[in-house]
């Protein structure tokens, strides 16, 4: 088995590709050693001193770190990697392969009357924006539109990325502005 290693855009973030689909459907963050409890991998990798966060894409894994050497880190995590999938264990432990996209939309907020505006928002979030964060180990995520401000989830490696700012204000932002005039500015939450 050989799992690709690729840098993003947060030098605390590397992303490991397997080869093999991590999930189904939507993605998946452990933010915590306790919520890493619902998946034997992200516990495995948990056990890694120095990690701070695990994030599942659909054909990747991505590991942030706090303030150890990757150069150290590295070895561990490629090794827990490789055990998991080796050893046939499921993803999660209750068997599932799907990732959080229900939560994800229960949390949304927006007043009724923006319903199509924000069908729009999240449209160009989804078919623009999302792919291309994807590709750096990350994703974004809608959730919520209020008096023209877009409040968006920014996970895996765009949580705490240095240059997420620099991403909303001036990539997501002037896209939403450009297609949505509606839109004043965009929000991490």
């Amino acid at each position: 088995m050989f799992i690709q290693t690729e840098a993003t855009p947060n030098p605390a973030t590397l992303k490991f590709i397997p080869g093999r689909d991590v999930l189904d459907s939507g993605t998946m963050e452990f933010t915590s050693r306790e919520a890493a409890a619902k998946s034997p991998l992200a516990e495995k990798l948990f056990d890694v001193p120095g990690v701070t966060s695990v994030f599942y894409g659909s054909d990747f894994v991505t590991v942030t770190k706090g303030d150890s050497d990757w150069q150290h880190m590295k070895p561990a995590i490629l090794g827990a990697i490789m055990e998991h999938y080796m050893s046939g264990a499921p993803l999660m432990a209750d068997g599932s392969v799907k990732g959080d996209v229900m939560s994800d939309d229960e949390e949304e907020f927006f007043a009724e009357t923006d319903a199509e505006t924000v069908d729009i928002i999240k449209d160009l979030i989804e078919t623009r924006v999302r792919p291309a964060v994807a590709a750096d180990g990350g994703d974004i995520t809608f959730r919520g539109f209020k008096e023209g401000i877009v409040y968006l989830n920014m996970k895996g490696s765009c949580a705490g990325c240095p240059s997420s700012t620099a991403t909303l204000q001036h990539g997501i932002q002037n896209l939403l502005k450009h297609f949505v005039p509606e839109v004043i500015e965009v929000r991490p939450m």
